[in-house]
């Protein structure tokens, strides 16, 4: 996915705006992340914090001075008349606030939430002079800065499910340096349990099966704002019934649960419920559980607003992209519901192959490239209806904008075209359209036909993140590497799929092997250079893990992680290596990889026992 590391370049602010014409009612706990997966041991709710807003004096918080948490002028409370401060002091300085919770076992998640406010005298726009660390244990769980400053309160949400079952200290750390304050101001906080009493099914079948989405979306002049309907219908694979699905709306994530990018409303075939994990997920209970073999269909109203900034969901100028716009099932396996948090620092995406067909109504002087095969008809006066159509793909995206297109066909015969923005050169366009063609047909030399038709590039040097990939869709910087990358990914997560969230380098590390691959690269001795940062870092872990180090996600996931493959390719052989990764790609086509069955699929392809190569590699699972 992203071929930048997060970390590489700053992403802009972004500004949302809500879509006030269609509404769904919420509880107050909407804006409360829930739990990842089905619990598996009866839960009982419960807030483990005490006197989480100060109003009850300071027990039994423990500060590091007695005015760290306060009433007096200066700052103000998010609520009541009490909040804690740290720092503010412009010295260098150190304030502690910390309390000893303890975190109920056998819920589906836990979560940590409060209200913080910045304010700093500092001018810099790229040094953390100043910061704030919230811990659990000696486990940094985020950190803030100066960079961080607001106007007002902001509430912040971190999983902390991994601790279920454990007596640990909350903490929180601000640190000033020698001059020009910074304040940390705290309300409001909240360690919250949360999740179904029921045990999850063992049923490890994959559901709901065979998704097939229906859209039909019009847009303001802009092109940024999208009004519409949306339906799917789908089928109960497993032998546990189903009583309710669940939308995944993950790019609520880039706005807030007040105002929110993605908008459902008027649901048919089903009743709606509250929106969950940061209003990224929306259950949906069916009217009548669906037995194994049965079919049903959801519909809703639908509006996208689409907020500024040069991200894979952000309008850059006149350009707009819309990448995970469009509201999804999530997946029911073993695990249960799998309703793991947006991260921005990679991917969360875990979906079942789906057939799409997407109307867009949009003004002629817009182009759209999408997913799938677009065909355009004429609509009202001045606006053009694209319409594509894809079968066995896991998400849709699309552009819009006034790009500059050009287009050509691969050897092997694949449509490709490039889509610019103003600035890009005729000449950058024409090495990534050569670039396109080029590892498309690499790509499938080695793992397998193409099987979407046309495919799309959008083209533009201001994303920050480098590089995305959706199904015959990608974004991308001029970067003959990076589109490798992403055109890579249409067989590692498009037709390979995997749980992005909990096994990351299943796309990751395969797409950047792939990408050596193609680009000639051997990885030699690559190896040599690993240095593991600890004990407890693993080229398979999941990415609550990395969004905890994001600094490592990138060097591990891909770096160790293609590292790893070429090791695995010097031990099989060349020949046996290709086979693998041709014969496992044909038996995951459209289907769902996991670690375990890779770690299989390998042994069976040598007679050197690989025991001790997982354990090098910190390959797990």
């Amino acid at each position: 996915m992203r071929s930048t590391p997060h970390r590489a370049l700053g992403a802009g602010a972004l500004t949302v705006a809500a879509l006030a014409a269609l509404s769904l009612p919420t509880s107050p706990a909407a804006a409360q992340p829930t739990a990842r997966h089905s619990a598996a041991a009866t839960c009982t709710p419960a807030q483990v914090v005490a006197n989480g807003g100060f109003e009850s004096g300071t027990s039994p918080w423990s500060q590091s001075s007695s005015t760290v948490i306060t009433s007096r002028s200066g700052q103000s409370a998010h609520g009541g008349s009490s909040y804690a401060w740290l720092d503010g002091v412009g010295s260098t300085h150190t304030d502690t606030l910390s309390q000893s919770v303890t975190i109920p076992a056998g819920c589906a998640g836990a979560t940590l939430t409060f209200w913080l406010h910045i304010d700093t005298d500092e001018r810099t726009s790229s040094v953390a002079y100043d910061r704030l660390t919230a811990k659990i244990g000696t486990t940094t769980l985020a950190t803030y800065s100066n960079l961080d400053d607001t106007t007002g309160y902001v509430q912040k949400s971190l999983d902390v499910s991994a601790f279920a079952g454990q007596s640990v200290n909350l903490s929180f750390t601000g640190t000033e340096d020698s001059s020009l304050q910074t304040s940390f101001v705290l309300d409001d906080i909240a360690l919250a349990t949360s999740g179904d009493t029921t045990p999850p099914t063992t049923d490890a079948t994959r559901t709901p099966a065979a998704p097939s989405y229906t859209v039909n979306l019009s847009s303001d002049t802009s092109g940024t704002v999208w009004t519409g309907h949306e339906s799917v219908s789908f089928t109960n694979a497993s032998a546990t019934a189903l009583s309710e699905v669940y939308l995944r709306l993950w790019d609520n994530y880039h706005g807030t649960c007040d105002a929110m990018p993605i908008r459902v409303s008027n649901v048919t075939g089903g009743t709606a419920g509250a929106l969950s994990v940061n209003c990224t997920a929306l259950k949906i209970d069916l009217p009548n559980p669906l037995n194994q073999g049965q079919s049903a269909t959801i519909g809703f109203d639908l509006g996208i607003t689409v907020p500024s900034g040069a991200d894979r969901f952000g309008h850059d100028g006149a350009y707009s992209f819309i990448g995970n716009a469009l509201p999804v099932l999530a997946v029911r396996d073993s695990a249960g519901w799998h309703l793991d948090p947006y991260t921005n620092n990679g991917e969360s995406f875990y979906s079942l192959a789906a057939d799409f067909k997407v109307t867009l109504d949009h003004p002629s002087s817009l182009l759209v490239p999408a997913t799938g095969t677009s065909t355009d008809t004429p609509g009202s006066s001045g606006r053009t209806v694209t319409t594509a159509t894809t079968a066995k793909v896991r998400d849709f995206a699309w552009a819009a904008g006034p790009f500059t297109k050009i287009s050509g066909i691969s050897t092997a015969g694949v449509p490709i075209a490039v889509y610019s923005v103003a600035g890009i050169s005729s000449s950058s366009a024409q090495s990534m359209l050569s670039t396109a063609k080029s590892a498309v047909d690499a790509h499938a030399s080695r793992f397998g036909a193409y099987p979407y038709g046309e495919l799309d590039a959008v083209i533009d040097n201001n994303y920050w993140f480098g590089g995305m990939e959706y199904p015959g869709f990608v974004l991308d910087l001029v970067s003959t590497t990076a589109l490798t990358h992403e055109i890579g990914h249409q067989w590692w997560y498009g037709i390979v799929g995997d749980d992005e969230y909990n096994s990351p380098w299943l796309d990751e590390a395969f797409t950047d092997y792939a990408t050596d691959l193609a680009l000639g690269k051997t990885g030699s001795n690559c190896w040599s250079g690993v240095s593991w940062a600890s004990s407890t870092e693993k080229i398979t872990n999941s990415m609550a893990y990395w969004d905890a180090h994001s600094s490592r996600y990138s060097t591990v996931v891909y770096g160790y992680g293609k590292c790893a493959l070429h090791d695995l390719r010097r031990v099989l052989g060349d020949t046996a290596m290709a086979k693998l990764l041709k014969d496992y790609a044909a038996a995951h086509w459209y289907g769902v990889s996991t670690t375990a069955e890779f770690k299989a699929a390998a042994q069976a392809a040598t007679s050197t026992d690989l025991t001790s190569f997982w354990s090098q590699h910190r390959i797990e699972g």
